[in-house]
């Protein structure tokens, strides 16, 4: 029997999160400010979350919009503090100002985090070299994921190199899960499912009413259908 595909679902509160798992996602990005691409919620929506769902729950460590670190040692202590109102996954990615991994503040970050598994997220999809940042980062705890479009410009742009780095799967620097999300559609999806791929991030594709809106059951059991051939 095939694995099921990874489906995850952007969620801002319990409502979301709620939704999101009554339609069939396997896990949860919790962010909010999604104005900004989605920064680091407060410790209380996190434990709330925490308790309405019995979901995966990665929650955002970014504190503000951009791909730059900033204050690391701020970082360090909100991503302490999300550990201690029980925080387990994490999504997380820093560049420096010429595209290159930030790495003294990826490194500082997941210090604190005591081995628990992260997704690093789009900033790859600005990195200046992608393999670089990959071979870099390769070997850091708890590292399972990258979240990209495969393109600064979505995954309309950025198929060819999404396959391509499936079919890399294995290599040094490529044994993380390829999570797709940034623009994806649903016709992308047996495209990618051919190519390998097996794990999708959507956030306003789960939400008809666009962001003023909540996740919809509705919308997440679609993609649900669509991910498991059904």
């Amino acid at each position: 029997m095939s694995k099921r595909a990874v489906l995850e679902v952007i969620a801002l509160d319990v409502e979301d999160a709620v939704a999101a798992q009554a339609g069939g996602a396997d896990r949860l990005e919790l962010v909010t400010d999604i104005a900004a691409d989605g920064l680091t919620p407060p410790t209380g929506t996190v434990a709330a979350i925490r308790a309405a769902v019995d979901i995966d729950v990665r929650v955002m460590l970014r504190l503000a919009d951009g791909f730059a670190a900033g204050d690391v040692e701020r970082l360090v202590r909100v991503a302490g503090e999300m550990r201690e109102v029980g925080a387990e996954q994490f999504v997380l990615g820093f560049l420096d100002a010429h595209g290159g991994v930030d790495l003294d503040a990826v490194e500082g970050v997941v210090g604190v985090l005591g081995g628990c598994r992260w997704t690093f997220h789009r900033a790859i999809d600005r990195a200046a070299d992608r393999d670089a940042l990959r071979k870099q980062l390769g070997d850091l705890p708890g590292l399972d994921a990258y979240l990209t479009a495969g393109s600064a410009g979505g995954v309309d742009d950025g198929l060819p190199t999404l396959l391509a780095e499936a079919r890399r799967c294995g290599e040094p620097g490529y044994e993380q899960q390829l999570l797709v999300g940034g623009g994806l559609r649903l016709d992308h999806v047996p495209g990618l499912l051919d190519g390998g791929i097996d794990a999708f991030h959507i956030g306003g594709a789960a939400r008809p009413e666009g962001w003023d809106g909540p996740v919809s059951a509705e919308a997440v059991a679609e993609w649900r259908r669509v991910l498991d051939g059904v």
